[in-house]
């Protein structure tokens, strides 16, 4: 057998090395990812759209776009690796209950208690999930089951998309959430445009009545009550009820403080980072750069759109039933999606644009804490029908 010379040697060698390299195997769809992953970042940092969720997103599609030499490939699915261990909690479905803790465990339900019939508000913004779900299916040609995973984009919802995606459509799990949580950050600019558009300047001025004082022992039953009420219609909404008003209870309690604090701040930012860079890392550019891709963020716009549309619009029919000193001012219908308290903030801020004296912040929390519950219900009717 001939032997090789040692220069012979080095340059296979090195040879072998640059074929394993990134910078041999790249593709342009690597390319466009990284720059989607980098763009998730420079929105985060410079112009401060949801920093928490889409620097952990963004920072996770870098992760799982680094060009590998085929059949070398290490990430999500390599069993065992660390990426697929993290990633089980998406694949799985667990992270988003322990985010629902969270949320539960830091939200005042008291502006929707005060005020019950802004849980109508809550439920009108849900059209847009079945709206789109009908669009999905009729028009774009989605399985019913693929089509109920990307609906629920308009809920505003995040951990709630992941959930349902997990269980309905897991192959579309990676466009679905980097969908509805691009969208979330978008929503300061997506809703106000459609709430100038269907309101008046008199509407806008409308001023609500202060809500009433609610009593410590109303904050300790409402959770009881609530998750009652909902698991007993929706069963198969409980993994995202249950956490949400367990963490409630926690909070209103008033004898689990350590256990509310814990579920509302370490754990939730535990826990998004792990669900924003294992989802980050789930959207490799083969399974990501699809023509499904495109139709999902399509309709991910519509759904947020619709949902807009229709709780601005539902205040406004609303109104009409109302006495003049009971009218609700249709700014705060945007605030029927589950971003909270972001479209809550919305709705204060384009308020105080027109009436600098008109603090509505504190009546959208009630449509916007009713969206969340809005949409795990919604979530749940999706996954008993179609799971």
């Amino acid at each position: 057998m001939e032997l090789l010379s040692l220069s012979d040697f080095l340059q296979n060698s090195m040879l072998q090395f640059w074929h394993f390299t990134g910078f041999y195997n790249v593709t342009i769809p690597h390319i466009v990812m990284l720059l989607v992953g980098m763009l998730f970042i420079y929105l985060a940092v410079k112009k401060d759209f949801e920093p928490m969720l889409l620097v952990p997103i963004g920072f996770g599609i870098l992760i799982g776009n680094i060009p590998f030499q085929p059949g070398n490939e290490i990430g999500i699915y390599e069993q065992g690796s660390v990426l697929n261990v993290l990633y089980t909690g998406v694949r799985e479905g667990w992270y988003p209950p322990l985010i629902f803790l969270g949320i539960g465990a830091m939200t005042d339900f008291a502006a929707l208690i005060a005020n019950p019939k802004l849980m109508l508000v809550g439920a009108a913004a849900q059209f847009g999930i079945f709206g789109t779900y009908i669009v999905a299916v009729t028009c774009l040609g989605f399985a019913p089951d693929q089509a109920g995973a990307i609906a629920i984009i308009g809920g505003a919802d995040g951990p709630t998309a992941i959930f349902l995606s997990s269980k309905l459509a897991p192959n579309l799990l990676g466009a679905i959430a980097v969908s509805a949580y691009s969208y979330m950050a978008l929503v300061p600019i997506i809703q106000p445009p459609i709430m100038k558009v269907l309101t008046t300047k008199n509407e806008r001025l409308i001023k609500m009545k202060p809500a009433r004082a609610v009593s410590q022992n109303e904050k300790i039953l409402f959770p009881i009550v609530g998750l009652l009420l909902t698991c007993f219609f929706v069963p198969s909404g409980l993994p995202l009820l249950g956490m949400l008003f367990f963490g409630n209870l926690l909070r209103e309690s008033g004898v689990t403080k350590r256990l509310a604090h814990t579920a509302s701040n370490a754990m939730t930012d535990i826990v998004t980072i792990l669900l924003g860079m294992s989802v980050g890392a789930s959207t490799q550019a083969s399974e990501f750069l699809t023509a499904n891709t495109l139709k999902i963020f399509a309709l991910g716009f519509f759904a947020f759109a619709v949902a807009t549309f229709s709780g601005v619009l539902f205040v406004k029919i609303f109104n009409v039933f109302l006495k003049k000193d009971s009218k609700l001012n249709p700014l705060i219908g945007n605030a029927g999606v589950s971003a909270v308290p972001m479209s809550a903030r919305i709705s204060n801020d384009v308020g105080l644009k027109y009436d600098p004296s008109n603090y509505l912040l504190m009546h959208a929390m009630g449509p916007n804490v009713a969206g969340v519950i809005g949409s795990a219900v919604a979530a749940g009717v999706l996954l008993g029908f179609l799971g």
